[in-house]
């Protein structure tokens, strides 16, 4: 089924030459159902980018998916243009004033500041605490999960003596399973890239959080409360089979101190074609979200 987007949202195009069924506004306005209503704030510097990535798998689902890109408005964004952020996005305030049936908070590179000192951090607690009673399940990406455990449950993060970065294996943490990780591989991969880290330690002394899966290397990786309100993913399942290549070109250029990202390229060459291995994880991940812990809870009148 598709997701509905502007009809001139970059985006667009890229995902229809992937043969993704995108519906624009204009048609979606015939249909007589309701589709998901789906919040996505946008942290990450290249709006664009991300936006792609995460509607890819939005939209891998047989639901039909309504999104609002929001914008933060205590925060001057340098690497988008304000007419691209007025014309796709809306204000937080305008999102506020409404309930959504999932929310997705994405990472920011902001990692290696504290919490309370980034200037939209007021901002995004307000969202996080109006997310509370105004939406069915909220999906907490890299930053944006070590600033949900840090707001709602004052779990820190640690800073790392090099930056986590490249493709590590995951595996379940609990005995039974769970519907958000239906289908998964016994074994299975996440993308990581940050600079800072949680503790196991913190998250299991909250008995309201249930950490799903961890790696040996880089922790717990996908942690929820028990009542499945909030889902934290330390890692980046969203990325594109090439975001770490251009990540570590990137810094390598500007002669920062970046290590060749591991598990990632073929023989650890960074001239060779990078490999995904986390695709279908990925695919997974998102659709279980949307089909057990959104579509599956929230009742068909409950947006407004």
């Amino acid at each position: 089924m598709p997701i509905k987007i502007q009809s001139d949202l970059p985006a667009r195009k890229i995902l229809e030459s992937e043969n993704i069924f995108v519906m624009t506004e204009e048609r979606a306005v015939s249909q007589d159902i309701r589709p998901l209503k789906i919040a996505i704030v946008n942290l990450m510097p290249i709006k664009s980018t991300t936006e792609t990535q995460l509607l890819r798998h939005l939209s891998n689902t047989p639901i039909q998916v309504d999104i609002s890109l929001i914008r933060m408005e205590s925060h001057n964004s340098i690497h988008t243009l304000e007419s691209y952020l007025e014309r796709f996005y809306i204000p937080s305030s305008e999102m506020l004033a409404r309930k959504y049936d999932g929310l997705i908070i994405t990472g920011a590179p902001v990692e290696q500041i504290p919490f309370e000192q980034v200037d939209y951090w007021n901002e995004l607690c307000a969202i996080m605490d109006w997310a509370k009673k105004n939406v069915f399940s909220t999906l907490c990406i890299c930053w944006g999960a070590q600033a949900g455990l840090y707001h709602y449950f004052g779990i820190p993060k640690y800073d790392l003596p090099k930056k986590m970065f490249g493709i590590f294996k995951n595996t379940r943490s609990t005995k039974n399973p769970d519907l958000l990780l239906h289908g998964f591989d016994d074994e299975f991969f996440i993308p990581q890239s940050r600079h800072t880290t949680i503790h196991y330690d913190d998250i299991i002394s909250h008995p309201e959080l249930v950490i799903l899966a961890e790696s040996a290397e880089t922790g717990p990786a996908i942690i929820k409360t028990n009542d499945n309100s909030v889902i934290f993913m330390t890692g980046h399942l969203e990325y594109d089979t090439n975001t770490l290549r251009d990540e570590y070109w990137r810094d390598k250029n500007k002669n920062l101190p970046i290590e060749i990202p591991k598990n990632y390229f073929p023989d650890d060459d960074p001239k060779n074609a990078p490999l995904s291995t986390w695709r279908s994880t990925a695919s997974l991940f998102y659709r279980n979200w949307l089909n057990y812990y959104v579509y599956q809870e929230t009742p068909y009148n409950f947006v407004i």
